[in-house]
C-alpha cells in the first residue's frame, strides 16, 4: 500500500513540474535592443543587485552615468511606440514583473520614459 502511494505521489509531482515548464516566457518589446551589459540570463538573475550597487555609487560617491544606470536601461529597453517600459503586459519591466509577480518600485521615484535625443533612438 505504501509503495501505491508513493508512486500516486512521484505521478503527481512529475505531473506539477511539467505544467510548470509549460508555462510561456512573456513576450516583451525589447525597445531599441541590441548588445546589453550583460548576457540576458545573468541580468534576470542579477539587474536588481547591480541596480541598487549604483544606486549606492550615485547617491554616496555621486557617481552618475555608470555601466548599470537606470537611466540606461529605461533608454535601451523602453518601446519604439511610446518610450515607456510601463505601460502593459508586452512593456519590458512591466511584462517581466508581472510574469515573475515581483512588485516593481523604481519607477516610483524615476522615470519610466526614453529621454529622447535628437538624431538617437527610433
Amino acid at each position: 500500500m505504501n509503495l501505491l502511494r508513493a508512486l500516486a505521489l512521484l505521478l503527481i509531482l512529475m505531473i506539477s513540474f511539467g505544467s510548470v515548464s509549460a508555462v510561456p516566457m512573456p513576450k516583451l518589446d525589447i525597445g531599441l535592443g541590441g548588445h546589453c551589459v550583460e548576457n540576458p540570463g545573468y541580468m534576470r538573475q542579477n539587474h536588481m543587485h547591480m541596480l541598487k550597487h549604483q544606486r549606492d555609487e550615485t547617491v554616496r560617491q555621486g557617481i552618475r552615468g555608470g555601466k548599470f544606470s537606470l537611466s540606461e536601461c529605461v533608454n535601451c529597453h523602453a518601446s519604439k511606440p511610446d518610450d515607456n517600459v510601463l505601460g502593459g503586459s508586452a512593456h519590458f519591466c512591466q511584462g517581466c514583473h508581472e510574469y515573475a509577480a515581483v512588485k516593481i518600485d523604481c519607477f516610483e521615484c524615476h522615470s519610466s520614459k526614453r529621454k529622447i535625443i535628437v538624431g538617437v533612438g527610433k
